[in-house]
């Protein structure tokens, strides 16, 4: 986010209210905040073999802070910002351990100083990757624990007078249910709100079979397992957390070319969204808004790529109620429904990742009431009433297309930088939905009625 002035960066943000901003990652944990009356010295990042992860410690100026936090007031971006929880640590002898506590000192002028800007954080993220074995560094769970009991003293502490006190989120790593388990039971009830966790599923970027698998339901599928183990190690080990994304690119090292900025990308990403929803997550970080080929928006010009166009409508049609969905269909056709975001209904999310096969789907609602009972009622979908359809295809049937389009209209740029309108096609509620090979589809059904909603 080097350019924030940049108008159709600013825009994209400002389109979804409250877009979630991640600020953190592989370097944050060499970060220094240069801040507060007697400011640390400390340099740019720089490229230094010799050190952690190739790179040498580097500085956050407090100038930079100033303009991050005001373009988030400006857009409405709800921040979740990453400590840099090796601070004061020391490498062990052997391996990638990293021993002693963690030194709260830079992190508690920093925290200190937004506080007295009054810079809203929702929630600080303790570490980047340090989890189990870690990527080029890791911490024991035990240790990690006892640290974050620090942090949520001085959280509580420096937010005493602060009407709201923002979340701890640990520990933005790749899950292994024994480290992650430890944690929580070490650091306590109430400490950690948020358990974070990184996923890539697809593999490398570089590897060529990526565009097949992500239009592979049994590939897709895989890592539901993970989802549904974190869940568990959590209801187990500390109920008091919810499960979230930390981070997720579906392809790692900066993801696939032609594929992770493509239209095919979506089928992985709207698939991860709707199953992240029913395994109880609350929040899916997408790795990255600006930066590598797995970003929402082109690295050098900022105009969406077709995935935050996805993300978009995901944000603006499927509310925080999630339903039960199933199919008797083919496996190709992956299908996940909501309660309708600030309006009435359900809406329904439909990817069809066969190349060559239609469906015509008719939507029902089980409204079985009495679980005990022993027959259940499914209530079509009939009458007078009408549906709104938001169909998203590639340009000229080309699933590498960065066009992506909507109802049949490419998803451009207005003249002036904004981002386009986007209106969905309204059908009559009786009629089948039609859902095209290779295609996404989001239908807003305001006469169905689920209970739940």
């Amino acid at each position: 986010m080097n350019d924030l002035n940049n108008n159709i960066l600013f825009n994209a943000v400002k389109a979804f209210k409250s877009l979630r901003l991640r600020l953190g990652g592989t370097l944050q944990d060499r970060v220094v905040y240069k801040v507060g009356k007697k400011p640390v010295k400390c340099e740019n990042f720089k490229l230094d073999q010799n050190e952690l992860l190739g790179f040498s410690t580097g500085c956050l100026n407090r100038s930079r802070w100033d303009e991050l936090n005001a373009f988030f007031n400006k857009t409405g971006a709800i921040i979740t910002f990453g400590l840099n929880a090796l601070h004061g640590r020391k490498k062990a002898p052997q391996g990638n351990l990293y021993v002693g506590d963690w030194d709260s000192k830079d992190a508690r002028k920093f925290i200190r100083y937004t506080i007295l800007k009054n810079y809203k954080i929702d929630s600080w993220e303790f570490g980047n990757e340090l989890a189990g074995r870690g990527i080029g560094a890791s911490v024991d769970a035990t240790q990690y624990g006892k640290d974050l009991i620090a942090l949520k003293k001085l959280i509580n502490r420096l937010y005493k007078k602060s009407t709201t006190v923002p979340k701890i989120l640990a520990p933005g790593g790749f899950f292994e249910a024994e480290w992650f388990a430890e944690m929580l039971r070490t650091s306590g009830s109430g400490v950690v709100d948020g358990v974070t966790h990184h996923i890539y599923n697809l593999g490398a970027g570089v590897d060529k079979n990526l565009i097949y698998r992500v239009q592979d339901p049994s590939y897709l599928s895989q890592v539901a397992q993970t989802y549904n183990d974190i869940v568990n190690v959590i209801k187990d080990s500390g109920p008091w957390s919810s499960a979230w994304i930390g981070e997720s690119g579906g392809a790692y090292n900066s993801g696939g070319k032609d594929v992770s900025n493509t239209f095919v990308n979506s089928f992985w990403y709207l698939d991860q969204l709707g199953m992240t929803s029913t395994f109880s997550h609350k929040v899916f970080c997408r790795q990255t808004l600006i930066g590598g080929n797995y970003a929402l928006l082109n690295t050098t010009t900022f105009i969406p790529n077709p995935d935050f166009y996805s993300a978009l409508l995901w944000h603006r049609l499927m509310g925080p109620g999630v339903l039960h969905t199933t199919h008797n269909s083919s496996p190709f056709l992956r299908s996940y429904a909501h309660c309708s975001r600030q309006s009435p209904g359900v809406t329904v999310l439909l990817i069809n990742l066969s190349n060559s096969t239609s469906f015509d789907v008719t939507v029902s609602s089980d409204l079985n009431l009495y679980p005990n009972a022993l027959a259940q009622s499914l209530v079509p979908v009939t009458g007078t009433g009408q549906r709104e359809e938001y169909h998203l295809t590639p340009q000229g049937g080309n699933i590498q297309s960065r066009v992506m389009l909507l109802n049949g209209q490419p998803l451009k740029l207005t003249s002036d930088g904004q981002i386009p309108e986007m209106k969905p096609v309204i059908a009559d509620t009786a009629a089948p939905l039609h859902v095209a090979p290779h295609s996404i589809v989001f239908a807003r059904l305001k006469d169905l009625k689920a209970p739940a909603c």
